[in-house]
């Protein structure tokens, strides 16, 4: 059971908690440490200017679009530009890539570079800002694996099990950051009145039996078979004696993901057939699904594209999209049956678009 932080007890400061990391790590240069901790001071200004976005007139859209063909928001650029201007000088970084930009973000040629390639998407939920609906950040840190100075797109695009680091941070009632390094998964609030992310969900662990499924179900006639099969299964409809769980969906993938990871629960976004752009899925694999997959099973539970294991996928394109489905270990695997038991064609198709050729580099 996780303690909630209270008045005079022990506190424990994000930086804290990083440095006693690191020293599980003798040889650890701090780098890493640090760079977890820049990570941290940017969630503190983006929070800043989400709890107080109207009052600063940064609310709305601006007439830009992102790679993906959609509306930016004036947050989502603030958001964009703070991440990267964090992480631009520090000698940590080879190469960033963000949801905003269709292509790496260098590192400055003023600036020296590092061994890690810091892959974020600034403002997940985004749409929800003006309407003052909790959004979030993700992150994810992979290790350089080239020679050269400066990162290269195949430092990017590695499979998830390669991550060294994930997290997000979540702006609602209070902001939360809650990562993982493989050592598990720790959350810490805000507390604004020091300014500091204190330790309040140390060891988190996906609760068992699962309360809730996340899933937009405007999208539901355009599943396949299986899916709709799965949804029925976890309405309590298909299968004999099967406990319906509690539908709670937000539209912000981050606050969805987040409260399904306290209380236990499924979030899925299955292929939408209907757009030529998302062959087989929404949710962008290097931005959101590996983290949050790399989170989710520190936690003890499991995320699937609906035939394998999220963190198994070799990307291809900087910008490729996956079917996700994240929560519960047991839950997500009963999703993969259904699909396998059903969606036989959808199947062979999406693994042709999966395991595509990776674009040179």
């Amino acid at each position: 059971m996780n303690e909630p932080y209270q008045a005079g007890s022990t506190l424990v400061t994000i930086e804290r908690h990083i440095l006693d990391q690191q020293k599980k790590f003798p040889g650890a240069s701090g780098e890493f440490t640090r760079l977890l901790y820049d990570m941290a001071l940017a969630g503190k200004i983006i929070a800043h200017a989400t709890t107080r976005a109207g009052l600063a007139g940064v609310l709305g859209s601006t007439n830009l679009q992102n790679s993906y063909g959609e509306t930016q928001k004036n947050l989502d650029i603030f958001a964009d530009q703070t991440i990267f201007r964090m992480n631009d000088h520090t000698n940590r970084l080879c190469a960033m890539a963000s949801e905003e930009h269709e292509e790496l973000l260098d590192i400055p040629p003023r600036f020296g570079t590092g061994k890690y390639v810091l892959l974020y998407d600034p403002l997940d939920g985004s749409s929800n800002v003006d309407v003052n609906v909790s959004v979030g950040t993700i992150f994810a840190i992979h290790r350089k694996t080239t020679d050269g100075e400066r990162g290269t797109l195949e430092d990017v695009l590695q499979p998830g099990r390669n991550l060294v680091a994930a997290g997000y941070m979540t702006y609602g009632p209070s902001t939360m950051m809650v990562y993982t390094t493989g050592q598990g998964v720790h959350g810490f609030t805000l507390d604004p009145g020091i300014g500091e992310f204190l330790l309040t969900h140390p060891d988190i662990s996906i609760p068992e039996p699962p309360k809730y499924y996340s899933a937009n179900h405007g999208q539901e006639k355009y599943w396949t078979h299986g899916v709709r099969r799965y949804l029925h299964w976890l309405q309590g409809i298909d299968g004999e004696g099967h406990t319906p769980l509690s539908h709670r969906y937000i539209g912000s993938m981050v606050a969805d993901f987040h409260r399904n990871l306290l209380e236990g629960g499924v979030f899925f976004y299955p292929g939408d057939m209907r757009q030529p752009d998302k062959p087989y899925g929404k949710m962008r694999l290097m931005f959101e699904a590996q983290a949050l997959a790399f989170i989710v099973e520190q936690a003890g539970g499991y995320a699937s594209d609906g035939v394998s294991n999220i963190l198994d996928i070799q990307p291809h394109n900087l910008h490729q999209r996956v079917p996700l489905f994240l929560g519960n270990r047991a839950t997500v695997e009963i999703a993969e049956q259904f699909i396998e038991q059903h969606d036989r064609d959808w199947t062979a198709a999406y693994l042709a678009y999966r395991n595509q050729q990776q674009i040179p580099v």
